[in-house]
């Protein structure tokens, strides 16, 4: 049995407009009736908060307690020499007094690095997040 081979010839395939424009336009028929019947009827009644009465300031942020480390290593607050142990019992009865106070730790520039590290580990372990390095800007 032979079957004859029927050659076609590859042409492009049309695309039909007409139903696919139908289409569309029955959904954006459907869209624009949709938003006309929701915008038609009552919304629903809200009361907005009065903002006559309300105050807008923030509250104040408690200054923060600036610790100091000179060049010889020594502990400063407020000009006074003091010693690890009363820095850490300064900086727990700071922070119980200032739940959103910050303790900053200023170290002089001459100091080892590794130095103000260590001091800096041993106050985070006292006050946690709320210990930084202070840095002083190049202006």
């Amino acid at each position: 049995m032979r079957f004859r081979t029927q050659q076609t010839q590859s042409s492009i395939p049309s695309i039909q407009l007409i139903p696919m424009l139908n289409v569309i336009m029955g959904v954006l028929a459907f869209f624009v009736m949709t938003s006309m019947l929701l915008t038609t009827q009552e919304g629903v009644n809200v009361q907005l908060p009065n903002t006559e009465n309300t105050q807008t300031q923030p509250p104040e942020k408690p200054t923060p307690l600036i610790v100091q480390l000179n060049s010889q290593g020594q502990l400063v607050i407020d000009n006074q020499l003091i010693s690890q142990e009363q820095l850490f019992e300064q900086i727990q009865t700071y922070l119980s007094q200032n739940p959103q106070g910050a303790v900053f730790l200023q170290a002089d520039s001459q100091l080892p690095y590794e130095q103000v590290i260590q001091l800096l580990a041993k106050l985070r372990d006292v006050g946690g997040d709320r210990v930084s390095l202070a840095i002083e800007s190049g202006a």
